[in-house]
Parts: C-alpha cells; structure tokens; sequence
C-alpha cells in the first residue's frame, strides 16, 4: 500500500464558453496518508465536486498531476479506477434488484470470479449491518440500509481507498448516526482509506481525522478539527441578567480581559469572544460578585468548525446544506 493514498499537485481544470474560460479548480496541492479518513468540504462552486470528480478519473485535468492510490493520474487511470471505490452521491442501485445480485453484478464489472463476489459481499454484509438482507430487492430498504448498500458495492474489489459523496444526506439523524459508525469501522475493522465530501459539520467533526476546505477553486485551509477551530478569535461568552443597567457595566468589565473583543450589548445579554473562556470567566465572575452583580445565566461556546467555514469563506456550510435540500 502506498504511503500516500492521494498526492495532488498543482490539479487544475478549466472549462471554455463562447464567452469565456471558468477556472473551476486553481491548482490544487495535498495529500492524503494511507489509512486516514479526510473531509472536504466547499460551498457551491468552490471546485469540491470537480476535484472529486478529476481524482475519481471521470474527468480529466487541465492541468497537474496527481497518484491515486499508487497510480499515476494522467498516465493510469486504469490503474487508479481499479484501486478505489466510489460510492456517489445519488447511489447507484436498481430498485428492481436483488440486493446481492447487486453486489456480485458490481464485482463482476472488476474481473471478480462469482464465487469470490459472493464471499466478498457476504463478509461486507455482516460488517455493515446487511444481514438477511441478500435476497430483499434494493426499493424495499431503508435509507439507511441503501446507503450501506452503496458502500458495500463501493468496498467488494477490496480497495485500499474509498471515495464517498455526500454519504448521509437524505437520512434521518438515528441512521446518520448508524453510518457514521460504519464508516468509521472501514478504517479501523477493513484498512480503508476514506476520502469524505459532506455539508453536515458534525460528520466533519466526528469522523475526519483532517479537513481540507476549499473556496473559488483553491485549498483555503486544511487541519485537524482541533486545529481549524483554534484559528477562530476564541471562544463566545454571553452573560444574562434581569435587569439591562447591569450590562453595560459588565461590558466595561469584560472589555478589560485579555485578548477580549469590544463586548456588545444585546437587550439583557453581554456578548464577548476570548481566547480561553474557560480562564477568562473566573475572573470576570469574581469581579461581578466584588461589585454585587448576579448573572441570570452563563454560557461559553466553543468554535464549531461552521465558524471556521464562515471565517474562511464567508459562508456558512449549514446554509449551501439547507439550498441544496430544498432545491432537492
């Protein structure tokens, strides 16, 4: 197994109009270690679903050069499509079908002798939960039972890296949940690599052990969860009281912490970001008791990795997520 499962360099795709030429994707560079699992995450046009779509070989570059999964890009990409697995965004099963037939149908397309399909994909089964589940035809299962159908006939030829689009979108937030576990386990149970595109943020958060975020055709960040988070100014501290007197001296107090934002006032609340509130709000307490204030409520919000995507792209990932199911 290679020790990088995607080496991007430089990727670029350009497409041509009457009028004009769009830089879709801007020269792209990353790589992807075997055995990790990886977001990307973009807005609307940020080039997410051409990268994906040059590093799954079903469009080519413009211009760069990338491995996949140990096959040069450009100059195999035989190679390349027999090393992954692809499971879209829509699926790919026929309603009318038998949901093992499906399996072995898909692994007969990769050379696999029958008996061996059938193995595969009743290994595949137990591991994802599919058990009894063989014989029932494709429209008869749950969403849920669907997507993990996907990702079985994603996963039969046995590939060392795995592409899933949008895996959860559609589902209910029990079955989200259930997929995530699954996902998680193709790593650890089957040593896969994933490489995720989502618009959930908290199926960015639990399951990625890195994100890449991309805007108008370029990475604009890249790093652990943990990490782009702590690129945002700090944590957001709101202090409730009954009376609105008592804000605007609260206010001033506040705006004394270290490396606090100029608090705002908004009704009974005070509002301010700081590095660290959980250092930060002793302190502040502390002189609020000294001068006889009660607070009617506390609260500290850590950053979400939303934040980190407003703060990249001017967006909010939740709002491209909320367009795209309504125009569903």
């Amino acid at each position: 197994m290679p020790e990088n499962m995607i080496e991007s360099r430089g990727l670029r795709r350009v497409y041509k109009n009457k009028k004009e030429k769009v830089e879709a994707v801007r020269g792209v560079d990353f790589t992807v270690d075997a055995g990790e699992i990886v977001g990307f995450l973009g807005p609307n046009g940020a080039g997410k679903t051409t990268t994906l779509r040059m590093l799954t070989t079903l469009l080519e570059p413009t211009g760069g050069e990338a491995t996949v999964a140990g096959c040069d890009l450009r100059t195999d990409p035989v190679g390349v499509r027999r090393r992954i697995g692809y499971v879209a965004q829509g699926g790919s099963t026929d309603p009318e079908a038998r949901a093992g037939e499906e399996i072995v149908d898909h692994a007969r397309m990769y050379g696999i002798d029958t008996r061996v399909a059938q193995t595969n994909g009743q290994r595949l089964f137990d591991q994802l939960d599919l058990e009894g589940l063989w014989a029932r035809q494709c429209k008869t299962l749950s969403g849920g039972q669907r997507r993990r159908l996907d990702i079985a006939m994603g996963l039969v030829h046995q590939p060392g890296l795995v592409f899933l689009d949008e895996p959860s979108t559609g589902l209910d937030p029990q079955s989200r949940a259930n997929l995530w576990e699954h996902v998680g386990r193709l790593r650890s149970d089957m040593d896969t690599t994933v490489f995720i595109t989502t618009h959930y943020m908290d199926e960015a958060d639990v399951l990625c052990d890195r994100i890449l975020v991309i805007d108008d055709g370029s990475i604009v960040a890249q790093g652990t969860p943990d990490e782009l988070k702590r690129r945002v100014a700090g944590d957001s501290v709101i202090l409730s009281f009954e009376q609105q007197r008592s804000t605007v001296f609260v206010a001033e107090l506040a705006s004394r912490l270290d490396g606090a934002t100029d608090p705002s006032i908004e009704g009974n609340e005070v509002r301010f970001q700081v590095p660290d509130g959980a250092s930060a709000l002793p302190l502040l307490l502390r002189a609020m008791v000294e001068h006889d204030l009660d607070a009617t409520g506390v609260e500290v919000r850590r950053p979400t990795l939303d934040d980190v995507f407003l703060t990249m792209t001017g967006r909010s990932l939740r709002d491209e997520a909320t367009a795209d199911q309504a125009a569903a």
